[in-house]
């Protein structure tokens, strides 16, 4: 099992995904700034928060990748309610529509990097079976 992590862990993809996920999350966090939105609004709460979540998935896949890397799934979930939750989060005003473009844009980076990940331990793990069937 170390061994499957190791071989997944070492390569220049997943060095990649992982600073493209600390780096979403960095800009998800600061996005309220950056976009003007943070006075009054509720979604820079949400922003904020999953902003942090999403830059301690990638510190983790950083950091610890043998026990972040199955953390890399909770991208997709955070990605959708991103992408849905300025309607969500401000039914009650209505959001702007540069909050809705940028927290669309910024989940579907989310749910695209969630993805690669996922594809990326099953192609390791169906590899590793093949060959392993293969030498029997």
């Amino acid at each position: 099992m170390r061994e499957r992590y190791a071989r997944l862990t070492e390569g220049r993809r997943m060095e990649m995904l992982e600073g493209l996920v600390m780096l979403t999350g960095l800009y998800l966090a600061i996005s309220p700034w950056v976009i003007h939105f943070h006075r009054g609004n509720t979604n820079t709460v949400n922003n904020l928060i999953l902003g942090i979540a999403l830059s301690v998935i990638g510190l983790g896949l950083a950091m610890l990748p043998e026990r972040a890397l199955g953390l890399g799934w909770l991208l997709v979930p955070i990605g959708i309610w991103m992408i849905i939750s300025p309607w969500v989060v401000s039914a009650g005003h209505g959001a702007r529509a540069g909050i809705v473009a940028n927290n669309v844009a910024i989940g579907f980076i989310a749910t695209a990097l969630g993805l690669a990940i996922i594809g990326m331990m099953g192609t390791r793990r169906g590899g590793r079976t093949r060959t392993a069937t293969a030498m029997r």
